[in-house]
């Protein structure tokens, strides 16, 4: 895995339920000086929030979608354009077929990767990092009951919500700030920020020095929970004193929702464990 893709990975893990500081900054700036507050959340406030996210994660694994992925250095230059289409309804081996890899159409070679790429989905199949299976992921990292409220339209409450401080060395509470923006009415998530506060070192030979990431949903069919539509995130950090940074954008179109070939196996996945970057 390339260097930037792993440091994004470690700063916003580009959940479950992310654009970038700009949307992060809008879903702050659109609310008026005097309506912002901090609160305490109400008890249906903390009820609504949670059954938003589990809704929305419940269902995050049942879409199919057109994927264009950008990822750049520090520098602005780009590193890998991908347009990928990934349909969860179709056997393993089907599930994921590249339409253009870097501007061209892939290779008989590169169709092959992404065919096994979706055989080490199949259950009772070991693929990935093993590190990366064990680590949790954002959504099991949240203390939703504990949320309060940073601000609040009309239309719209803004969510801080706290991290674990206990067994979560991936999100730092003290160095990392979660934003969750719910629509009032109808109750959908709308986006999910997460801010670095201050820099701190990870793994010891990792210091990261700032970034950003922010999760954009959308109501796409009105009979189910909103889907995942942008994602967004930046990371500035050094490795061994060495600087290296980036930046990906990711799209998706062309959504459809279907039913999961591996339900036919019953394999679950626990709600909020969906939510990650």
């Amino acid at each position: 895995m390339p260097r930037i893709i792993s440091l994004l990975l470690c700063l916003t893990t580009a959940c479950a339920l992310a654009a970038g500081a700009v949307a992060a900054d809008t879903t702050i700036s659109a609310v008026r000086p005097e309506e912002s507050t901090t609160r305490a959340a109400t008890p249906a406030e903390i009820s609504m929030l949670n059954d938003v996210l589990h809704r929305t994660a419940d269902d995050y694994r049942r879409w199919a979608y057109t994927e264009h992925r950008v990822m750049r250095d520090s520098k602005g230059r780009v590193k890998l354009d991908t347009v990928v289409r990934f349909d969860p309804s179709k056997p393993y081996a089907e599930q994921w077929t590249p339409l253009k890899l870097e501007g061209k159409e892939p290779t008989d070679r590169e169709l092959s990767k992404f065919r096994r790429k979706g055989e080490k989905g199949e259950p009772g199949q070991f693929s990935g990092n093993a590190d990366s299976r064990k680590r949790p992921s954002l959504g099991e990292l949240i203390e939703v009951s504990k949320s309060f409220i940073s601000a609040e339209t009309p239309t719209h409450l803004i969510f801080e919500v706290p991290l674990l401080k206990v067994g979560n060395e991936r999100f730092p509470p003290d160095k990392f700030l979660v934003l969750v923006r719910v629509r009032r009415e109808s109750a959908l998530l709308e986006n999910i920020a997460v801010r670095l506060r201050s820099s701190f070192r990870s793994k010891l030979i990792v210091s990261i020095k700032s970034g950003e990431g922010s999760l954009d949903f959308e109501a796409v069919n009105p009979k189910y929970p909103p889907a995942l539509v942008a994602l967004e995130g930046d990371a500035v950090a050094s490795v061994l004193f060495v600087a290296v940074g980036g930046s990906i954008d990711l799209k998706r179109t062309e959504l459809k929702h279907v039913k999961p070939f591996d339900e036919r196996f019953d394999v679950q996945i626990g709600t909020l464990k969906a939510i990650d970057f």
